[in-house]
């Protein structure tokens, strides 16, 4: 360190707790500017050396020096003499006797200053014996040990703890390294085996620093040694691994001594409500977005090359140096790969001069199901030839030719493809696929990079094809099974977000590259036509499904106009099934899946039916009315009643709702005594994978607002809503919805419990004494400015207005206050969230049943931007 810059200011004279406040004050502001200017390492260390001046200092304040057989002992990071900002102080008072009465009156004065300077410290006090016996019990305490360093008081006592600890009485290596590596994957674990969260955490997430503090805590107690430097003498690292590890070891130091400074704690996740800031701390720009999604592809492809080199050192240590392997089957697979256990290794270092070997080990992986994994021998080779690429791996025709043979083996998407992800071949195979690594997106939709999105898209893909899973999408498996080429469903996969990132539409972006990659690749022109154009509408079905009504035989019409036959069905929707499940875990639901179940049947039998004959709309209500009559009829009504009562609904209901739906709703009608009080029906049995909320009452001004405001405080989540006032002036409205977890409202009392709550709306009685609920602490640092845009559409009486904004709570009742405001009539409503932001669609007229001209639009535009920007502000 450059000591013109250290902190030089000495220590209080007297001890009070003023002075040294403000001494600690003084050090961390030394500490944050220079941050600037020194490295991180050399400001862990002198915090440290700081920590250790002060507990000396106030060591001898209380007269424990005089205590000859005490020993204030640091452990753990502390130990390591590494001390981030707000990093825990972790201690041990190493004592050979009991403490009498005025030793532990010292001890707890000395414990409760450090705890009165805000400092995060944790302490125990026990003897050598309790150290090791605790120690021998508890992998975590063992560890701490091993990194413990004398700060004052016995040298004695310090090494007796030091002796024990390195015998092999107290850990043995082969025992300490399996204790290790359950304790790793046990906490890889609890982030689902992945580092690709929205706030991942430093520390714990795979692949952050307690991966490299792994790799070292193994071969340090094999060997003795206290440095990681020691161990590239020892052969376990080499001098390029060694370099690697500490440069990802000092980004992710530098993101977490940023994350302290910003936080004012010791918080180790990388919470919404800091990245900016400690982005801009780390000089990735202040412009928001982007400075945050630059630091974070940076982070993750930090934590990919540090679980690659866990994964290999790790294997490297139990096989190589404790010996483990040395006794597994070994099997030829050809001239150049062997099996080893269930590992493929490579029999000679020079394998991969010859380039397609590197993919031939792949085809290896994806043809014998009895390989699991690659030996560390061949990783470290894989890694070296890695670095050494001049160019892409498919400039080579072998290569490419074998990559096209793992696309098209039965499972190469499996383990092969897995492999190849973690292990940067796609990146070295594909171009494109380089950008995409590590490439986050502030937002809280995208809940993995682009690669790894898409990894599980083809996963997903796979799934399709394997036993096990037919009923879990058994119209996707059908259609795999009859599929004749499904290798283009998985070059879809891959190119589908290839252009994220670039700027411009990824979707055209991403078609040129998959029309590229046909011609060097030798499809026929059919299926690189087929591949781009999957790229290209990659997002077509989604959209059509979650934002139109799929039961207008004219939007049916519309997407099957621009699908074209059944065989881009068939492609199109396993692909958008197998993308919206991999885009984030906590989005996906029965709901959408039935949406695009029924947007694919309905368009499959469009085009069996031939698009020259589209359905008319006149039919689908005649033959939705005729269904209805006879199941009514068999319930006891005459035909005069229900013809009395569907002489009062508009001809619109009869297209919007199936024979059931119709039944329900008009069989409670029929048998509603008092016509002035509102009925309230809630379907007990979920449909479409959701709950069905169905409202009939006397129109009133702000119904819809009033509607959505009562299952808003029930917290349920609204996804459709039907809108009708019927020509006798009554509304006939129905909601859609889901709980907050995705899955139908069930219990019998939140059924209750939202029916009065719907019932006490309507009546215009709601308890509104807890006020709207706050924005939550994800959505805080989003700033999404209120968008409202018209869309064309075929119904002349109708205006298709797209209302985007951030989802607030509430959102849904501020816009149905507007719309009253504006004497606008709504007639349906398609509500997604797409992550922090609403996209809500709602057809609408004017109060006279007419379209919006150009200056009802423009109005209406900017009462909402007001509105819906206001409740942002406030």
């Amino acid at each position: 360190m450059n000591m013109a810059l250290a902190f030089n200011k000495s220590l209080p004279g007297l001890c009070t707790l003023d002075s040294y406040k403000k001494h600690f004050a003084e050090f961390n502001d030394w500490l944050k500017n220079a941050f600037e200017h020194q490295t991180v390492g050399s400001l862990v260390k002198a915090r440290a050396r700081f920590i250790d001046e002060v507990l000396v200092s106030l060591w001898q304040h209380f007269d424990l020096h005089k205590h000859k057989k005490i020993s204030l002992i640091a452990v753990g990071g502390y130990g390591r003499g590494e001390l981030h900002p707000c990093s825990d102080i972790d201690l041990l008072l190493l004592t050979d006797s009991k403490l009498d009465a005025q030793q532990k009156e010292q001890i707890s004065q000395f414990i409760t200053l450090l705890w009165d300077l805000r400092l995060e410290v944790g302490h125990s006090v026990r003897s050598v014996k309790e150290s090791v016996t605790l120690g021998k019990e508890d992998i975590t305490i063992a560890t701490n040990l091993m990194e413990m360093r004398l700060l004052t008081g016995s040298k004695e006592l310090f090494e007796e703890l030091q002796l024990q600890v390195c015998k092999d009485s107290f850990w043995t290596s082969q025992a300490f390294f399996q204790a290790k590596r359950d304790e790793q994957q046990q906490r890889h674990a609890q982030y689902h085996g992945t580092a690709y969260n929205l706030e991942p955490n430093l520390k714990a997430n795979p692949g952050g620093l307690r991966d490299i503090q792994t790799i070292g805590w193994v071969a340090k107690k094999h060997f003795n040694t206290r440095t990681m430097r020691e161990l590239v003498a020892y052969q376990y690292l080499t001098e390029d691994e060694y370099q690697e590890l500490m440069e990802c070891e000092a980004y992710l130091w530098q993101m977490r001594f940023a994350l302290h400074v910003e936080s004012g704690r010791n918080e180790n996740r990388i919470l919404f409500d800091y990245q900016p800031a400690v982005a801009k701390r780390l000089g990735f720009g202040d412009d928001g977005k982007a400075s945050v999604e630059r630091m974070m592809k940076r982070f993750f492809q930090t934590v990919q090359r540090v679980a690659e080199l866990n994964d290999m050192l790790l294997q490297h240590f139990d096989g190589s140096i404790l010996n483990s392997q040395s006794k597994l089957k070994q099997q030829k697979l050809d001239d150049f790969f062997e099996l080893t256990g269930h590992l493929i290794r490579a029999t000679d270092n020079a394998v991969f001069a010859r380039r397609e070997n590197i993919l031939r080990m792949f085809w290896h992986i994806a043809n014998n199901s009895n390989i699991t994994g690659i030996h560390s021998d061949t990783i470290r080779l894989l890694r070296l030839v890695r670095r050494r690429l001049m160019g892409d791996l498919q400039d080579y025709e072998a290569c490419r030719q074998l990559f096209m043979t793992i696309m098209r083996h039965p499972r190469g998407m499996d383990r092969a493809i897995t492999l190849m992800h973690r292990h940067g071949i796609l990146a070295s195979y594909l171009p494109a696929w380089r950008n995409i690594v590590g490439q986050m997106q502030f937002d809280l939709f995208h809940a993995y990079t682009v690669d790894e999105h898409t990894h599980r898209v083809l996963k997903n893909l796979y799934r399709y094809s394997q036993a096990g899973f037919e009923n879990e999408f058994p119209l996707c498996t059908d259609i795999v099974k009859r599929m004749e080429k499904p290798e283009i469903l998985y070059l879809a996969g891959i190119f589908h977000d290839i252009a994220k990132g670039r700027g411009g539409d990824h979707s055209e972006l991403g078609s040129l590259d998959a029309r590229e990659f046909g011609k060097l690749h030798k499809l026929s022109d059919f299926d690189s036509k087929l591949l781009a154009w999957l790229v290209e509408s990659h997002l077509l079905m989604s959209v059509t499904a979650q934002r139109r009504d799929i039961h207008d035989p004219a939007v049916i019409a519309e997407f099957a106009d621009k699908v074209r036959d059944e065989t881009r069905l068939n492609y199109l929707y396993c692909l958008t099934l197998a993308d919206i499940r991999a885009t984030n875990d906590n989005l996906w639901n029965d709901w959408k899946g039935s949406l695009l179940r029924e947007l694919y049947l309905g368009t499959q039998k469009a085009f069996r039916r031939g698009l020259e004959k589209p359905m008319d709309l006149r039919d689908l209500i005649r033959e939705n009315q005729a269904e209805a009559m006879k199941l009514l009829q068999k319930q006891g009504f005459t035909e005069q009643e229900v013809l009395q009562l569907w002489g009062r609904i508009k001809a619109d209901y009869f297209a919007r709702y199936n024979p059931k739906q119709i039944v329900w709703h008009c069989e409670h009608i029929l048998r509603h005594k008092d016509p002035d009080e509102p009925l309230v029906l809630i379907d007990k049995t979920p449909f479409r994978g959701s709950t069905q909320v169905f409202v009939y009452t006397p129109d009133q001004d702000n119904l819809f607002a009033h509607l959505v405001a009562a299952l808003d405080s029930k917290k349920v989540n609204i996804f459709d809503a039907q809108i009708m006032t019927n020509k006798d002036g009554y509304a006939m409205d129905t909601f859609v919805v889901l709980e907050q977890n995705g899955e139908p409202v069930t219990s019998p009392s939140r059924l209750q419990s939202l029916k009065r709550a719907l019932e006490t709306y309507i009546s215009g009685k709601p308890d509104l004494s807890r006020g709207k609920p706050r924005l939550s602490r994800q959505m805080r640092p989003f700033n999404i400015a209120p968008k409202v845009v018209f869309i064309p559409g075929a119904n002349k009486h109708r205006t298709m207005v797209e209302i985007t904004a951030l989802d607030m709570p509430g959102l849904l009742a501020d816009i149905g206050s507007v719309f009253q405001r504006c004497e606008i009539s709504i007639h349906a409503a398609k509500i997604t969230t797409i992550g922090e932001k609403a996209e809500d669609f709602f057809m609408i007229s004017t109060r006279q049943d007419q379209a919006l001209d150009a200056d009802q639009q423009s109005q209406l535009r900017r009462v909402l931007v007001e509105q819906l920007t206001h409740v942002t502000e406030g």
